[in-house]
Formats: C-alpha cells, sequence, structure tokens
C-alpha cells in the first residue's frame, strides 16, 4: 500500500496541463481540497509566468 499525497498529485496534474475539473478525489472530502491546493499553487504559479512574458 502506498501513501497518496493529494497536494503532490494535484501539483503534478496542474504541472501536465490536467484541468481542476479531474479532480479524482470526492468533492467536499479533505483529499478533494489538498488536490484543489496543491493543483492551484502549480497553475497559478504558470499563469504569473505566463502574464510575465506579456
Amino acid at each position: 500500500m502506498t501513501d497518496r499525497d493529494p497536494f503532490a498529485e494535484g501539483e503534478r496534474a496542474a504541472s501536465e496541463n490536467i484541468p481542476a475539473e479531474a479532480n479524482p478525489y470526492q468533492d467536499g472530502s479533505d483529499e478533494h481540497a489538498l488536490w484543489a491546493a496543491g493543483h492551484e499553487k502549480v497553475a497559478g504559479a504558470i499563469k504569473a509566468r505566463k502574464s510575465e512574458r506579456s
């Protein structure tokens, strides 16, 4: 059995351009919130870098 890290999974998903809507965890669960937070952290950084180039 492996320990899953929803936050890290969300970060990885965002870095692979997987949309936030693809969150595999049940809406309202702690894991869903962690995954979303990780995704937003990376997606926000990517968006910020793109806007700096413009």
